[in-house]
């Protein structure tokens, strides 16, 4: 999927040059010519906004303090201001950088491309839980206990997962068949029992805590 840029610069000149670049690497362009428009053009969500200070119907850092309060993307101001005081305005608005007229449009690129980066690794960071000994790290499908990691097969870790997010909850072992095997399934929910059984030995190894716990007659449940 294309990364999508909001160009708002009341200079057509400038709206056309910057659309061309972006276009050309592949961006998905948004334009605006007016601060009004470019409110409205922000409900696109675009995955970052270039945006020029002097408009004349509505500023920059009026735009910018707007669209700040419902989009968390970056925002990058162009401007011809080059004061202190300007660039401080500006950052409280809300912007994330600054870039002063006439820019390298290659740099202009080089910092876009920056932004999104930082953008991405922000939304990659990993969902951990912590449960005494044990570390779950669900974005990396990976477990520790006491800083050594515990090996489990992919419907293993798939089992530990759905007992772990639900702590408390008790799950019989056709439901978790079901959740876990889905319509990949051909066995029976006696396999629980046997995946079961690997992961308490795993856990046991290197931990003196039950983490599965069983609730007799009815099925198994997490106990962080």
């Amino acid at each position: 999927m294309k990364e999508k840029v909001l160009i708002v610069d009341d200079e057509k000149g400038v709206v056309d040059m910057l659309k061309s670049y972006f276009e050309m690497c592949s961006f998905q362009v948004y334009t605006a010519y007016t601060g009004e428009e470019a409110l409205k053009k922000a409900e696109e969500l675009p995955d970052i906004v270039l945006l020029d200070i002097n408009m004349p119907d509505m500023d920059g850092l009026t735009v910018c303090e707007r669209i700040r309060n419902h989009i968390s993307c970056p925002i990058l101001f162009l401007t011809a201001r080059v004061e202190t005081i300007d660039k401080i305005k500006g950052f409280q608005a809300g912007a994330d950088d600054y870039i002063v007229k006439p820019f390298d449009i290659d740099e202009l690129g080089a910092r876009v491309s920056a932004h999104l980066r930082r953008e991405n690794r922000k939304q990659e960071q990993p969902v951990l839980r912590f449960y005494d000994d044990m570390v779950i790290d669900y974005s990396k499908r990976e477990i520790t206990v006491n800083g050594a990691g515990v090996v489990l097969s992919r419907k293993e870790f798939d089992i530990v997962e759905l007992l772990s997010v639900h702590p408390g909850q008790v799950f019989d072992r056709e439901r978790i068949y079901d959740i876990v095997w889905g319509l990949e399934g051909d066995g029976s929910s006696d396999t629980i029992m046997e995946h079961i059984r690997k992961i308490r030995s795993k856990f046991s190894a290197v931990s003196l805590h039950g983490y599965i716990e069983t609730v007799w007659g009815v099925g198994y449940k997490w106990n962080g």
